[in-house]
């Protein structure tokens, strides 16, 4: 199982509030290369112990929703009612996961075992199988932390995002296309990719190692056997690996896997506002040439009782640089509900700073509160970039739609995005969360947008 981009959770109540901790590779001292005639560079030695923390995941999940013979609204507006689900035979797929504790802790990606009814773990040095259940999932950055049954595993060693370079070599380990262990070599191509519309937080190397179909959820290893990314998705034309690969960054992942094992969940620090990068125009504006630049700031959220105001070039949060708009995303992102920080940032030129207290994401945004079973963004570019949705298109997109949730048996998927609710037009979340408690009655129409045509959902 892997992710690409075209040119029923197990969740136990007694595992929540556990910890791990993370097995930690050494500073690094110097890069070499082969000294004489006599020498033969290999990594052998190096990734030997790395691979027996490696394994592979098969799931098995029913290829549609539990709520069998429902009916599909929009095929009955043109079939009627005859037009029902029929339950087909279940999915089966393959991954693979990184061993990060001794009492077997794994950590994936989210894809690779979201919605999977089973989910079976096979270490690499022998054919035992383990049944393993959900800790937490985060579909936001595709990741996601599954535990089995087991004793004196052999974590991985983690590196640190700090070290890495370009040009550095690195191994990418996994199961590809179900063949066993595997282990490819490659390069780090590019760091610090968080523009390439697969992921809502995005923070990805990316490399030339060959990562394949069962690669998704693997390590990318340097050449002294450390992680330094989990192998996420590749760009392709024909399916297979056209060198272009990506990793999301071992900072990233370790931060999501302590906070999925501690808690089963990851709350985001929030802001209020909505961002945009500094165009060629707009630089001449401003003394610094990077940042986040605020489109707009929502009244009463945290942005807004700290002073900031439309225009604010964001240009550092606490000691963290601020380079663009997914930046200051991501690193918003990374804060706990209720920290705070400081936000330096340039106004009429002028260098200022301010402080906030950031609030839960997900509550502020009203995601789990607007629509039962949806997750909801705003339009932005990036996002309209990762759906492909027309620049004249105005709505709130949705994420993610629970399996079995009231908006799944009605139609609702991911990528539509809702542009009216009876009467009133939506053209952000704000005006979402005003329309539905304004229509009363039991049944509301939601209007949607999906791939050039509206069509109506009622939700009840």
């Amino acid at each position: 199982m892997y992710r690409t981009l075209m040119l029923s959770t197990f969740l136990s109540a007694a595992l929540l509030g556990a910890s791990v901790e993370f097995i930690e590779a050494p500073e690094i001292g110097k890069r070499v290369m082969p000294n004489s005639a006599t020498e033969i560079l290999s990594f052998h030695d190096a990734i030997k112990n790395t691979t027996g923390a490696i394994v592979h995941i098969a799931t098995t999940q029913d290829s549609v929703d539990q709520a069998v013979e429902q009916i599909n609204p929009f095929f009955e507006q043109f079939f009627g009612q005859q037009f029902r689900f029929k339950r087909e035979p279940k999915k089966h797929a393959l991954g693979s996961g990184v061993i990060i504790s001794k009492d077997g802790y794994i950590l994936t990606n989210n894809h690779v075992v979201e919605n999977a009814s089973k989910i079976v773990v096979t270490l690499p040095e022998n054919d035992k199988e383990y049944e393993a259940q959900v800790i937490g999932l985060d579909p936001k950055s595709d990741l996601a932390v599954i535990k089995i049954d087991a004793k004196e595993l052999r974590p991985i060693t983690m590196g640190s995002s700090k070290n890495l370079k370009v040009g550095d070599v690195v191994f990418a380990i996994g199961n590809p296309f179900g063949v066993g262990q595997s282990v490819t070599q490659g390069i780090i191509s590019a760091q610090h990719k968080n523009s390439v519309g697969i992921n809502e937080y995005e923070n990805f190397i990316q490399t030339d190692a060959s990562i394949n179909p069962g690669n998704s959820g693997g390590a990318l290893v340097d050449s002294r056997g450390a992680l330094i990314g989990i192998n996420s998705a590749i760009i392709t034309r024909s399916g297979g690996n056209n060198g272009i690969g990506f990793a999301i960054e071992v900072d990233m992942a370790k931060d999501i896997a302590k906070r999925l094992i501690e808690n089963g969940t990851v709350e985001r620090g929030y802001l209020g506002v909505s961002i945009g990068n500094l165009s060629a125009e707009l630089k001449d504006l401003y003394d610094n040439e990077e940042g986040a630049i605020l489109l707009d700031v929502t009244k009463g959220t945290p942005a807004d009782k700290a002073g900031l105001m439309r225009g604010d070039l964001i240009i550092k949060i606490d000691d963290q640089k601020i380079k663009n708009a997914s930046e200051l995303k991501n690193t918003i992102g990374m804060y706990q509900p209720g920290s705070k920080a400081t936000i330096t940032f340039e106004r009429n030129k002028k260098i200022r700073t301010a402080t906030v207290k950031l609030e839960n994401a997900e509550l502020s945004d009203g995601a789990s509160q607007l629509l039962e079973g949806v997750s909801l963004e705003a339009l932005d570019d990036n996002t309209r970039y990762r759906y492909r949705i027309p620049g004249n298109v105005e709505g709130v997109l949705i994420t993610r739609v629970k399996p079995g949730s009231k908006a799944a048996t009605q139609g609702l998927q991911e990528g539509d995005i809702i542009v009216q609710i009876e009467d009133t037009l939506i053209s952000d979340l704000a005006t979402l969360r005003q329309a539905l408690p304004s229509y009363t009655q039991k049944h509301k129409r939601i209007y949607i947008y999906r791939e050039g045509r509206i069509f109506v959902a009622v939700l009840k």
